[in-house]
């Protein structure tokens, strides 16, 4: 998922998601969900269920009977499905496989001119399902972040998700026979350093540091921490989000609380090997987990806003925010490193 202010404005124009301020649920409701995570990490539980997994992968299936190239019933439902561990049928991903390919072909391997975050985006899905991104409808996908340059036009979203789809595979940078810039990893890292907020934490342009692309670009930094100057950088930012985090265990933007921005922190933490019960994201015992879960609903969706209707976005973010602490509970490989089983 990411990439979620450029997705929201998006959102917004397609009507996936809801304005306004998000109305409380009942308290009786939020105090059982939490009491339910408590109950179930106080006994040494897993705070995610097999069940939980199985009935949100089932929503997204039946909502996207057909996965195909896009942000949204594309990749990022295909990513989750494929890391989450849930039985899914070997044909749905087929059709995923399928459509991709022919999309890339069909387009001559060029996905987006200005926008390379969509490259990104296909290769962590590529890769999640075993296949090999230098190969994708006969398009080597990797050879667009080679070029620094087009890769970072679009702004701090670029090179966070290019790090994270060229470490998802272990992958080698290709050479840049564009003329432009040869990206490097160091370079891309460097890139998102400087792009560090005074305080810390980032933003996608300027201003007070967003939950959001501050966490992704944790995500993207995680593997990068034996880099002094990253591991400053990463806990700056953790502090920020600390600080940022609500006593209710969420996150408000725009004066609204999103289940995207529970779901990038959650995913944030575990690619840094972080408890998600660590002291600095726990408020009043309300923890990131049994705050997200307050936003799914009985069938498994999830909401953008707590009052809002059943959001696919928003399902794709939770899902796979769910992924991240099943496998870390599990002892597994983290959600976007997939050299490991």
């Amino acid at each position: 998922m990411n990439q979620k202010w450029i997705a929201l404005l998006l959102a917004l124009i397609l009507a996936l998601s809801v304005c306004g301020c998000a109305a409380d649920k009942p308290q009786t409701e939020t105090a059982e969900t939490t009491a339910a995570v408590e109950t179930r990490t106080a006994a040494g539980q897993s705070t995610v269920t097999d069940e939980e997994l199985t009935q949100t992968a089932q929503w997204l299936m039946e909502q996207i009977p057909q996965p195909t190239y896009g942000s949204v019933g594309g990749e990022w439902a295909v990513f989750g499905l494929a890391r989450s561990g849930v039985a899914v049928p070997k044909e749905y991903f087929e059709v995923y496989g399928e459509n991709v390919a022919a999309y890339t072909a069909e387009h001559g391997g060029v996905l987006h001119a200005k926008k390379y975050t969509e490259y990104s985006r296909v290769i962590l899905a590529w890769t999640a399902l075993g296949k090999d991104a230098t190969d994708v409808g006969g398009f080597n996908l990797l050879v667009p972040l080679a070029d620094f340059d087009q890769t970072v036009f679009q702004g701090i979203n670029g090179p966070i998700f290019a790090l994270l789809a060229l470490d998802s595979g272990a992958y080698d940078i290709p050479e840049n026979t564009a003329g432009t810039t040869q990206a490097t990893r160091d370079g891309y890292v460097d890139y998102i350093l400087n792009a560090e907020l005074p305080g810390g934490g980032w933003s996608f342009a300027g201003g007070d540091p967003e939950t959001d692309i501050t966490a992704m670009a944790l995500q993207a930094l995680a593997k990068y921490r034996d880099r002094q100057d990253v591991a400053d950088a990463v806990e700056r930012g953790l502090t920020v989000l600390s600080q940022q985090q609500e006593e209710n265990g969420g996150f408000v933007a725009y004066d609204s609380e999103s289940s995207e921005s529970i779901a990038q922190v959650i995913v944030a933490l575990t690619e840094l090997d972080i408890s998600l019960t660590d002291s600095r994201f726990v408020k009043s015992g309300n923890t990131l987990v049994s705050r997200l879960l307050e936003f799914r609903t009985e069938n498994g969706a999830f909401r953008h806003i707590l009052d809002g209707e059943e959001d696919v976005m928003a399902t794709e973010q939770g899902f796979y925010a769910l992924v991240a602490v099943s496998r870390a509970e599990q002892g597994k490989s983290t959600l976007y490193t997939m050299t490991e089983t």
